[in-house]
C-alpha cells in the first residue's frame, strides 16, 4: 500500500480550483448566497479523525491498557483517511476558488461579502479535514519491529 502524498492532494486541489473557478465565472450571479458556516461539518469530521487517529495509534503501538487493533479496523481506517483526505483537498480547491473569486468583489457586491466569510470558513475546515485524514493515515502505520527479540518481550510487558 502506498500512503497518500501531499503533492497528490495538491494536484487534486488545483484541478478542483480550476473547474470551480470556471463554473463561478459562468454562473456566480445565479447562485444563492452561501450560508456563513456551511463548511463547519468538515472541521468536525477532521477533529473526529484526529481523535480516532490518536486512539488507534496507541492501540497499534500496544500501549499498556489498550486493546489490540483488528486488522480490518485498521484497513477501514486507512480507507476512510484516504477518501477524506481527497475530499478535503478537493474542497480546499473549491473553497479557494470561491474565495479568490469573491474577495476582489467584496466591496462591490453585497453577496460577495457574505460569501467571503463562507469561503474562508469552508477553506479552513476543508484543510482541517485533509490534515486530520493525513494524521489518521499516519497513525495507522505499523511500528517498526526491533531487531533484538528481548526488546519485543520488554516492549509488550
Amino acid at each position: 500500500m502506498r500512503f497518500t502524498r501531499p503533492r497528490d492532494l495538491a494536484v487534486a486541489a488545483v484541478l478542483a480550483a480550476l473547474v470551480a473557478h470556471l463554473l463561478l465565472v459562468v454562473g456566480y450571479n445565479s447562485l444563492p448566497r452561501l450560508p456563513a458556516f456551511i463548511g463547519l461539518t468538515f472541521l468536525v469530521l477532521g477533529g473526529v479523525e484526529v481523535w480516532f487517529g490518536l486512539s488507534l495509534r496507541a492501540r497499534i503501538q500496544r500501549k499498556p491498557g489498550t486493546a489490540p487493533v483488528d486488522a480490518l479496523v485498521a484497513a477501514r481506517a486507512v480507507a476512510l483517511a484516504k477518501a477524506s483526505s481527497l475530499a478535503g483537498a478537493i474542497m480546499v480547491g473549491v473553497w479557494g476558488a470561491v474565495l479568490l473569486y469573491v474577495a476582489p468583489r467584496f466591496a462591490d457586491l453585497e453577496a460577495a461579502a457574505g460569501d467571503t466569510l463562507a469561503a474562508t470558513v469552508g477553506l479552513v475546515s476543508s484543510a482541517a479535514l485533509a490534515g486530520g485524514a493525513l494524521w489518521l493515515e499516519h497513525c495507522c502505520r505499523t511500528p517498526e519491529e526491533p531487531d533484538d527479540p528481548d526488546k519485543i518481550t520488554r516492549h509488550r510487558r
